[in-house]
């Protein structure tokens, strides 16, 4: 419980893990998050849920509130990343101002903990799971539920937590792809990055 908020989460036998990976959906009347536990190749969900905020009726107070429960789910989870989903740009100035805020906050609470923190657009999440930009976010709760083999109780009501553990899920795909090395952007660079190339120069 938060104050007279809501939480609201369901997690998982806690296991050991190589790495901890944690995703945030950010909102100001409701805040998603999913961890993922990563043993090698494999992620499995340690915990998502939601948290409601709609009973605060100061922003300030949510985002206060917001700062202390990403705290206190750092701390009880030690995720190694933190995965946050970028608030989309909308026609509200206001919707779009309080969004960012509640995205800065939760990313304030990881970065006081020395957590490196991946941003990623929705499309982009919704690409990762799904294969189509275009997706709903049931389809993104639907897929997950496939892909992490999530037991249908286990899924939550709210969407806002899937949203979550898609952030969490895309940056598992994104840090495991092989890393293509770019190349110089100047002769002078080519030449240091391969003086075997210079004639006249012996090995």
């Amino acid at each position: 419980m938060i104050g007279n908020g809501k939480e609201r989460h369901e997690s998982y036998p806690p296991l050991q893990y190589e790495r901890v990976i944690m995703g945030i959906d950010p909102g100001t009347n409701i805040m998603g998050y999913g961890v993922l536990g990563i043993n090698g190749k494999k992620p499995e969900v340690i915990v998502m849920g939601v948290i409601e905020l709609k009973k605060f009726e100061s922003h300030y107070l949510r985002l206060g509130k917001i700062f202390e429960r990403v705290t206190g789910l750092v701390e009880q989870y030690l995720p190694d990343e933190l995965a946050i989903e970028a608030p989309f740009f909308g026609k509200n100035v206001q919707s779009m101002l309080k969004l960012g805020r509640a995205q800065g906050v939760a990313m304030a609470a990881a970065l006081a903990r020395d957590i490196p923190i991946a941003e990623y657009a929705p499309l982009s999440i919704k690409q990762a799971v799904t294969g189509s930009g275009a997706a709903s976010k049931e389809q993104v709760a639907n897929m997950l539920k496939y892909i992490l083999k999530i037991p249908p109780e286990r899924m939550p009501h709210l969407l806002d937590a899937t949203d979550a553990l898609a952030a969490a899920l895309t940056h598992f795909y994104e840090t495991g792809k092989p890393k293509v090395d770019k190349g110089a952007k100047s002769w002078e660079q080519f030449l240091k990055q391969n003086p075997d190339r210079i004639a006249g120069r012996r090995r």
